[in-house]
């Protein structure tokens, strides 16, 4: 294994920029802070001797910077400074925007998601530069500020600013290790899309009495989320499937060929069985290669202490979709409204939310992976897992697609960071591996001799 610290002056700067970063509750979801952090973004590529732009994209600003050294190839960096809510606050043990240092860990909204990652890319570019001098590579950055709500506007701004964005190759937001401290790359992305379905029985909520003639909206809505999956977890929506690129042989060697990762999985979520009894090489495939179908949260009715008794008149449920290359995200989201109407669902209503987006996968067999490979295996000492694509969604489509990079994962996470939820924190131990798998990442691609 190759040395697993940054200096002190490095890891310093990278947590005191995380620190400011944090301070600023950049939340996508109800636009907060979000011009001012930008800002903060590109002070911070400015203090590093980049010359960024701020570019309006109709909602939020995607911070821009290029250094182009003639005649050697531009590595694409792609990052975002929005983060999830963060409630539920009472749920925190710190506060959610203060970074926290406590037991080996930095806690705080976005330190794993994304702003860890952010710093950790640059404290490897002044690392690389400490090393070697001045960078004998091209860079592109490409950070902004609606991913958690599924990055509305950047298809638009990547087809719009292909020329500024061209690249040999993409460095993707986030990477890190599994729940066996392997390391973990990827190379490509699911896609998604959500939509919130609601019905309304009454204009008011009734006295439970009348529940043998009235329809209760609680259990409508339950009738109608449970016709969209069967008993094994099967999505049971007509037309779902439609377009879906089937894996090919080397694809599927590639995934069975993976490390089992599913008992150790299990046991850092605290879960008893898989779906489905899924294990090997099986679970493999459905986490990589299948589309899901999750319930992310149903409401309606009462919830408060004791009993209520009631006929609630409204209910909601929103649904994530997480799609597998081929599939459409509209024609999936009108495949669940024509699903609902031919299951006698009519009054159900199907409401699109900000996330779709469809998937991409890089060629695996692209020069750009092994040089990921090996820089993982150098810095942590075992060979890493090179995932065809991360189970996880992001905006992936229009890099792969239209700008024709491939896209790999180096970062600093872990499985238990807690991402989207309380307590969400980034080890100091994964901050200083993830930025020196990154340096070494450079070297390797750039070609440095060391």
């Amino acid at each position: 294994m190759s040395e697993d610290r940054l200096s002190s002056e490095v890891y310093a700067q990278a947590v005191d920029r995380l620190r400011r970063l944090v301070a600023s509750p950049s939340v996508a979801a109800d636009g907060r802070a979000i011009p001012e952090t930008a800002e903060a973004v590109a002070g911070i590529l400015r203090e590093d001797g980049f010359d960024p732009v701020l570019h309006d994209t109709g909602g939020a600003p995607v911070v821009h910077a290029r250094h182009e050294v003639p005649g050697a190839p531009t590595l694409l960096l792609y990052n975002h400074y929005d983060v999830q809510p963060e409630d539920p606050v009472e749920a925190w043990d710190s506060p959610p925007f203060e970074l926290t240092e406590r037991d080996g860990a930095l806690y705080g909204r976005g330190a794993a998601d994304d702003k860890g990652e952010l710093v950790s890319r640059l404290a490897a570019f002044r690392t690389f530069r400490e090393r070697h001098g001045a960078l004998p590579f091209g860079v592109a950055f490409l950070i902004e500020g609606e991913e958690e709500i599924g990055s509305p506007h950047l298809p638009e701004y990547v087809r719009t600013h292909r020329d500024a964005l061209r690249a040999d190759g993409c460095l993707w937001e986030f990477g890190g290790v599994d729940a066996s401290e392997r390391p973990v790359s990827f190379a490509g992305m699911k896609g998604i899309v959500t939509v919130e379905l609601h019905v309304r029985t009454a204009d008011r909520d009734l006295h439970s009495s009348f529940g043998s003639v009235a329809d209760d909206a609680a259990w409508r809505m339950s009738a109608a989320v449970a016709s969209l999956r069967d008993a094994d977890g099967t999505v049971a929506i007509e037309g779902f499937r439609d377009g879906i690129e089937a894996p090919d042989a080397a694809l599927l060697a590639h995934v069975d060929a993976l490390p089992d990762e599913e008992v150790e999985l299990a046991r850092t979520f605290g879960i008893e069985r898989w779906q489905g009894g899924l294990a090997g090489a099986a679970w493999k495939r459905a986490l990589y290669l299948e589309p899901t179908l999750n319930v992310n949260g149903i409401h309606a009715g009462y919830g408060g202490e004791g009993a209520k008794t009631v006929l609630p008149c409204e209910a909601t449920a929103k649904l994530d979709l997480r799609l597998v290359p081929g599939q459409d995200p509209v024609a999936v989201r009108d495949a669940i409204r024509r699903h609902l109407d031919r299951h006698g669902f009519q009054d159900v209503r199907v409401i699109p939310l900000q996330h779709a987006e469809p998937a991409a996968r890089s060629d695996l067999s692209d020069p750009f992976f092994a040089h990921a490979v090996r820089a993982l295996e150098e810095t942590y000492g075992v060979p890493p897992a090179l995932q065809p694509n991360s189970p996880g969604s992001g905006p992936a489509h229009p890099f792969v697609h239209d700008l024709g990079v491939p896209i790999v994962g180096i970062g600093c996470g872990y499985p238990g960071s807690r991402i989207h939820g309380p307590n969400e924190h980034l080890r100091t131990r994964d901050l200083h591996r993830g930025t020196l798998a990154t340096v070494r990442f450079l070297e390797l691609w750039s070609g440095v001799r060391t």
